[in-house]
């Protein structure tokens, strides 16, 4: 079983990457222009269908921070390139999200997720090497502390998926070592939003490697996209 299970692990890591852009990409196409601009019952029903697919997206950007996590030489740097885009990113996420460029209080874009993630999963980290793991208590206790810690932030910030994205991401960096694990534990993570379920099956899929390089692809397209589809969005809006 074991072995059927390697043959069917198909996908590198830019090999998922490109599915939760993609998906994501239907994502915002609903969310910034079918959203606006939906009339009939078709229309509605498509709009759905759109944000429905995109919720494929995050749970596979869940599991990459993790692997990017475990991989990096440099955390402070992965955290400060998180930090960079999150800020670049904030006015593009309020104009594609919310049609206002001054909405900065109301919703934080995804990567400010991510980021407190990885502030999280850093300080899981120090407690796994600074606490034995003999001293199980004292080490829970501390992984409690340092998941609420990420988890209230993110809820105070209103960032997207807030604590719900941290918690799961944590849950995902805390089953590293057993990917069935980590699907299922995902999987429970994500029940309230259950096409989002779909994402852990390429996760399943994943066989390790990286694939071809793409290291700034997601950083740059993320704002990118956003602002194409305002303009586009803002056209078409125009034209009714």
């Amino acid at each position: 079983m074991i072995e059927s299970m390697r043959k069917l692990q198909i996908f590198s890591g830019s090999s998922l990457k490109l599915i939760a852009v993609i998906t994501m990409l239907i994502d915002h196409i609903g969310a910034a222009i079918l959203y606006y601009t939906v009339q009939t019952e078709s229309e509605i029903q498509m709009y759905y269908i759109f944000r429905n697919i995109g919720r494929i997206a995050f749970p596979i950007f869940c599991f990459l921070l993790v692997e990017g996590f475990l991989h990096t030489h440099d955390v402070k740097k992965y955290a400060v390139r998180l930090g960079v885009f999150a800020l670049i990113s904030e006015i593009p996420f309020d104009l594609a999200v919310t049609r206002t460029g001054n909405s900065v209080w109301l919703n934080q874009n995804v990567f400010w997720t991510l980021l407190i993630a990885l502030l999280v999963m850093t300080g899981l980290r120090y407690v796994e090497i600074k606490i034995p793991a003999t001293q199980y208590l004292w080490q829970g206790s501390l992984y409690v502390m340092c998941i609420a810690a990420g988890c209230g932030l993110a809820y105070l910030m209103k960032t997207d998926y807030d604590y719900k994205g941290v918690f799961a991401i944590c849950m995902l960096y805390l089953l590293r070592q057993n990917r069935i694990w980590q699907v299922i534990a995902g999987g429970l993570c994500f029940l309230w939003e259950p096409w989002a379920i779909l994402g852990f099956i390429p996760i399943l899929l994943y066989n390790g490697t990286r694939g071809f390089r793409m290291k700034y692809f997601f950083y740059l397209f993320y704002p990118v996209h956003l602002l194409v589809l305002h303009v586009i969005a803002h056209f078409i809006m125009h034209l009714y």
